[in-house]
């Protein structure tokens, strides 16, 4: 075991990433490639499978030339992958049939309406503990087979295949000899019964999806098939929706524990045990993973945009040129800031679940400038996190002491310190904000018996704690504000009502 290293493949929404991890859990290097986001219609948000495809094999095999690590010393392979993504592709000649369509994309909220009618919604929340929503991945299947020429009879004879994108990089890793996923991106399709552990018959045939298109579910921790490199084949030994990975990766081994990634969304899981535990207030029950025989579950809270809001300021505004800027700006603007963003470009998620909210900036005056707009959008993400955490406690039946943070942004100290004060807890961050990739390693290196849970435990080395400045009379103001603005953009698009 001298030599034995992870390779951790990070395939998120806007990138593709890959890492080299030793076996003292340290992160040796990491390679990333940004790919094409397509926008088709309002609302509409896909990527090309083959892009995702190819620029994940290009990090990994640029990650290997440059460290010049002997294929031989890898010991296994982890994936974590951007959840509900949707990808429909022909069993013989492995093409996708279709774009991937993204969470993101809201074009199956009238299915939803639908499901919603015929009254789905109790039933759905109870065997996938989901809600109805156009994020998750069975809509957007049904949506692919209703629109795209002479797939549902294909599907009907067996020739497609769905799969998250987990699904669809093993399925090519392994040149089309595996067609398989894990528990926790399962859990977010829409389709999975996530007490019997199974596909859900009555969905499948509510939304007219073939049984036969779905991949084989195992535990997290399994050995998915083999990636071949240089002659050597190395075991993928980990698969984890990456929000999962992250909770694993901040060592939330115990229920009660929670973390907050803030990456393209944000997304805030809390470790609720080996029974899954159902909201009151808009989160929804999904399984953490499963590890050595057990499922564990969580409950969690999805905030759709938030660095997606900062690279909205960046690609489309064009206010920063980095997101890096963010941070002074926002600590040199004086004073309390009168602007609040809400950043509902894909509908709102927890615990609001309202499909038909729109963006929109409220508190504009003649001397508002571009700098009240980006300290705005920031702070979105705090907001929009403590809406979810009173939830979370609330379902909880207790309060957090401390939340520990990931993501790219969680290297923010503006927004860290704004979070701490806006919750008043302490906020904790780690030495290594790559909680979702170091998870998918972990568990991996679990698999082929290089590390222990308690390993994972004792490898987690804090950087800072943030905690709280604010009164509560500060606090009490702000967040009111919030939550008018928040009122003030729900069902903005819907033409029905």
């Amino acid at each position: 075991m001298e030599n034995s290293y992870i390779i951790s493949l990070d395939q998120g929404t806007t990138s593709s990433r890959a890492l080299l991890v030793d076996k003292n859990g340290q992160i040796i290097q990491i390679e990333q490639e940004e790919f094409e986001q397509i926008y088709p219609k309002s609302g509409w948000v896909e990527h090309n499978p083959k892009q995702i495809l190819e620029s994940q094999l290009r990090v990994c095999h640029k990650l290997i030339e440059s460290t010049k690590v002997d294929v031989k010393n890898i010991s296994a392979i982890g994936i974590t992958n951007q959840r509900e993504t949707t990808i429909v592709w022909d069993a013989d000649t492995g093409e996708p049939i279709y774009n991937a369509i993204v969470w993101q994309d809201k074009r199956t909220s009238e299915y939803c309406e639908v499901l919603k009618e015929k009254g789905f919604t109790k039933y759905i929340r109870e065997n996938t503990g989901l809600v109805v929503d156009s994020y998750f991945s069975g809509t957007k299947i049904k949506w692919i087979l209703d629109n795209v020429e002479g797939s549902k009879e294909k599907a009907q004879q067996g020739k497609l295949r769905f799969g998250t994108v987990d699904s669809w990089l093993i399925w090519n890793l392994t040149n089309g000899e595996q067609h398989v996923t894990d528990y926790t991106n399962a859990s977010r399709t829409l389709l999975y019964n996530i007490n019997t552990l199974s596909w859900d018959a009555k969905l499948l045939e509510e939304l007219q999806i073939p049984r036969n298109m779905l991949p084989e579910v195992k535990p997290s921790s399994s050995i998915f098939g083999e990636y071949e490199i240089k002659g050597v084949k190395i075991p993928i030994a980990s698969v984890l929706g990456d929000q999962q990975a992250a909770l694993f990766g901040q060592a939330c081994l115990k229920k009660g524990e929670a973390k907050n990634t803030y990456g393209t969304g944000c997304f805030l899981l809390m470790n609720t045990g080996k029974k899954p535990q159902y909201s009151n207030n808009g989160l929804l029950t999904t399984i953490a993973w499963g590890l050595e025989g057990k499922v564990t579950y969580a409950l969690e809270g999805s905030i759709f945009i938030a660095g997606a809001a900062v690279q909205w300021l960046r690609d489309e505004m064009r206010l920063i040129e980095s997101a890096k800027e963010t941070q002074q700006i926002a600590e040199d603007l004086e004073g309390e800031n009168p602007v609040y963003v809400v950043p509902a470009f894909a509908g709102l998620g927890a615990p609001y679940w309202d499909m038909y909210s729109k963006g929109a900036i409220f508190g504009l005056t003649r001397d508002t400038g571009s700098r009240h707009i980006i300290k705005a959008t920031l702070d979105s993400l705090a907001y929009q996190t403590r809406d979810i955490l009173d939830a979370m406690q609330a379902d909880a039946g207790f309060n957090l002491k401390r939340l520990k943070v990931d993501g790219g942004a969680a290297a923010n100290n503006y927004l860290m310190q704004f979070q701490s004060n806006l919750l008043n807890k302490e906020v904790v961050r780690p030495k290594s904000i790559e909680s979702t990739a170091l998870g998918a390693a972990y568990m991996a290196g679990i698999t082929v018996g290089i590390w222990t849970q308690e390993d994972v435990l004792e490898s987690k080395n804090v950087d800072q704690v943030f905690e709280p400045t604010f009164t509560k009379k500060q606090r009490k103001k702000m967040y009111k504000g919030w939550k008018k603005a928040v009122k003030r953009t729900m069902n903005w698009d819907n033409n029905k009502k």
